[in-house]
């Protein structure tokens, strides 16, 4: 069975272009509208990478980032911020939450499966 990775994005459209991308080199893929519906869907199965946006409507990504951090079964999962966002700030916050990396869009799928394979573990 290959590697989870669960995509959490308001836009259905990237999501839809993460997925291909991440199921093309072998991934399976969870996926989420924004950062409630996330942690509704974290119910205790193995997800090796969690990319999420920063701006969503319900629950914002460095919110999400806090709230995974919290619980025992994804404390050590690796989460990667996938956003429009470029602000020092935002990044900073991202990487006080739990984040281990930040990629913004517009971004080439192979630029996001190098970012991916340095950070799933094999």
């Amino acid at each position: 069975m290959g590697k989870t990775i669960m995509i959490v994005d308001d836009s259905a459209s990237l999501r839809n272009v993460v997925a291909i991308a991440l199921k093309g080199a072998g991934y399976e893929v969870i996926e989420a509208p924004d950062g409630r519906e996330a942690l509704a869907q974290l119910t205790g199965q193995k997800v090796h990478l969690i990319v999420s946006d920063v701006n969503m409507p319900n629950m914002d990504g460095i919110t999400l980032v806090r709230e995974i951090k919290k619980l025992p079964r994804y404390k050590f999962t690796p989460i990667l911020m996938l956003t429009t966002e470029s602000h020092p700030e935002k990044k900073e916050a991202a990487r006080n939450a739990g984040a281990k990396a930040w990629l913004v869009k517009p971004f080439q799928p192979p630029m996001l499966l190098d970012a991916v394979s340095k950070l799933v573990l094999p």
